[in-house]
């Protein structure tokens, strides 16, 4: 108990690239340039969504969840970032670096579950379009998106838990740009392989259950859309149905190479600039590749822009 509790009343040395000094400023940039975007993004899907009647439909309901998930996501690690490439210190409280921990956690494993809730609404919009309005009704949206959350946060606890558990022995420089799992488990001074063992295993839950039924539902709406007669049909299915998929490939692909790779000492850069990939370039490339590739949305837009326009006029 004494181990595992040291370092509650201390603070942890977030080392990032500190042995890079020259990465410093170019890092700096493009994390606060990622950062604005993501902001501008997310919350202009989130009050499109949201004002534009024409959106209230379960498909923006989940992207709008989304949205409101990945602001959480980077707002929980680049404010950090930035005011640690910042400091000569580089330091974060034992409190901040849990919370962090624990929220950066809890949103991934959201996200994993979103996602997969994303591509069945919309093998039920192609495959089952007679009875959508009847499985994606408002409480079974409701619902599913509320599942989602509590799955994320309840994993949460349990991974937070048994990391922040692992004896440390005075240990506090963390290899990282954040606290993350895999690089709080590098402090611990005691055997990590049971530990490992059963975060492996969660990872396999969250990561490729998820990936597999993504896999599966779009089998079944590559199928669907391929009958659709009409080439305007099948191009408006591919389009939303491309932007998901582009953000799940981006999303799982690098999330599976960071939790589901054995650790190794040759790739410990490569683990920090995957971190960064799904943690701040992802949830600022959703928002533009739902918005590009999607004309509801365009237009939402340009109706929400003129609605402004004219109300300063």
């Amino acid at each position: 108990m004494t181990l595992a509790n040291e370092s509650i009343s201390g603070e942890f040395i977030l080392l990032g690239f500190s042995d890079r000094p020259w990465l410093e400023l170019p890092l700096f940039v493009v994390f606060l340039v990622s950062y604005i975007l993501t902001i501008f993004g997310n919350m202009t899907i989130i009050l499109v969504s949201r004002l534009d009647s024409k959106l209230h439909t379960p498909m923006y309901f989940f992207l709008t969840n989304l949205s409101l998930l990945d602001l959480c996501y980077t707002t929980s690690t680049v404010p950090q970032m930035l005011v640690n490439i910042c400091s000569s210190r580089k330091v974060i409280s034992y409190g901040g670096c849990v919370v962090q921990l624990f929220i950066f956690l809890a949103l991934g494993c959201t996200e994993c579950f979103l996602l997969g809730v994303m591509s069945f609404d919309r093998f039920v919009a192609i495959c089952r379009p007679l009875y959508y309005a009847i499985i994606m009704h408002q409480r079974r949206c409701l619902q599913l998106a509320a599942a989602c959350w509590i799955s994320g946060f309840s994993n949460s606890v349990l991974q937070s838990t048994w990391t922040l558990q692992m004896p440390r022995c005075g240990h506090k420089k963390v290899d990282h740009f954040l606290c993350e799992i895999p690089a709080l488990l590098k402090l611990s001074c005691v055997d990590t392989t049971t530990i490992e063992a059963e975060l492996f295993f969660v990872s396999i839950v969250f990561l490729i259950i998820p990936v597999t039924l993504i896999l599966i539902s779009y089998t079944f709406i590559v199928q669907a859309v391929l009958r659709i007669r009409s080439a305007e049909g099948r191009r408006k299915a591919f389009g939303t149905c491309g932007s998901h998929l582009v953000v799940v490939v981006l999303f799982y692909g690098t999330a599976i190479y960071m939790y589901l790779q054995p650790p190794s000492p040759a790739s410990k850069d490569r683990g920090k600039m995957v971190s960064l990939f799904y943690g701040i370039i992802t949830p600022m490339l959703n928002p533009l590749i739902y918005t590009l590739r999607n004309k509801e949305v365009k237009g939402a837009f340009k109706r929400l822009m003129t609605r402004v326009f004219l109300a300063t006029k």
